[in-house]
């Protein structure tokens, strides 16, 4: 954890820019110099502390299964998120409507869907 104290602001800013882009850790790691490993450790302290914004296509979990969707609208704690049924889980569309609520901790990953 000794890489994860000292990242600097710019550095912060770059990972939190690249994890948006939906960017990969191996790539990430390349782009700090890193190991794949101490990438990880600074890209997982990162996450904890990014607050979305409107507009990010995320992969969240609901109720085990993989979703993926778009931020329409932030809340305190937790995103209003429309869901793209084709890159989500069948299964959920009986139960979810077009959008559902999304706890910021349940965002696995940042994403850019073409």
């Amino acid at each position: 954890m000794e890489m994860v104290r000292d990242i600097t602001k710019e550095t912060k800013t770059m990972i939190e820019s690249e994890l948006r882009k939906g960017t990969s850790n191996s790539r990430i790691a390349n782009l700090l110099g890193v190991s794949y490993d101490q990438a990880l450790e600074v890209v997982d302290a990162i996450k904890e502390s990014i607050r979305p914004e409107i507009g990010d296509e995320i992969k969240f979990t609901f109720r085990k299964q993989e979703m993926v969707g778009v931020i329409r609208k932030l809340l305190t704690n937790s995103a209003v998120v429309e869901i793209y049924w084709d890159l989500s889980s069948g299964a959920m569309k009986d139960i979810c409507e077009d959008k559902t609520i999304v706890n910021f901790k349940d965002i696995e990953e940042f994403v850019k869907v073409d």
